[in-house]
């Protein structure tokens, strides 16, 4: 007998590390981690502020500040971004740009496996829930 999972931090809990699970067995042997592959990410539009870009990684991941500069010092050790000539903003170097958009390739790969026969409609539905569980969430963790 088939039953319908409830919404609930489990079932939400367990699509989140089986997909970023896979995500980092394909980032592996470019030696990123989750949170250098999200720092890439931000990094992808062009320079941005050191604080915006650890304020980004802090709310998204729920680390804390030294984590974050951690996974910058790393990026920038690896010669991924640099600091625009002004320490106070970050970059991404040519080496960065081109891993960034292989992570990129990899995503759109996962993406396109896992979510490929999911109707619009049940896609939209979970996306606009999920968001507002999100929002609720992080307001609780402000308060």
């Amino acid at each position: 007998m088939s039953t319908t999972p409830t919404l609930n931090g489990q079932v939400i809990g367990q699509a989140h590390y089986a997909t970023r699970a896979l995500l980092e067995r394909a980032v592996a042997p470019l030696g990123l981690t989750f949170g250098q592959v999200l720092a890439l990410n931000v990094l992808a539009d062009g320079p941005v502020e050191r604080a915006h870009l650890t304020h980004r990684i802090t709310s998204t991941l729920k680390v804390d500040a030294p984590a974050v500069h951690e996974v910058i010092a790393r990026l920038l050790g690896a010669n991924l971004a640099d600091d625009d000539t002004d320490p106070a903003r970050i970059r991404l170097t040519d080496a960065g740009q081109a891993t960034q958009a292989r992570v990129a390739d990899v995503v759109s790969g996962i993406t396109a496996r896992l979510y490929a026969d999911i109707p619009a409609d049940d896609a939209n539905a979970a996306a606009r829930a999920l968001t507002v569980i999100t929002r609720r969430a992080n307001a609780e963790l402000a308060a």
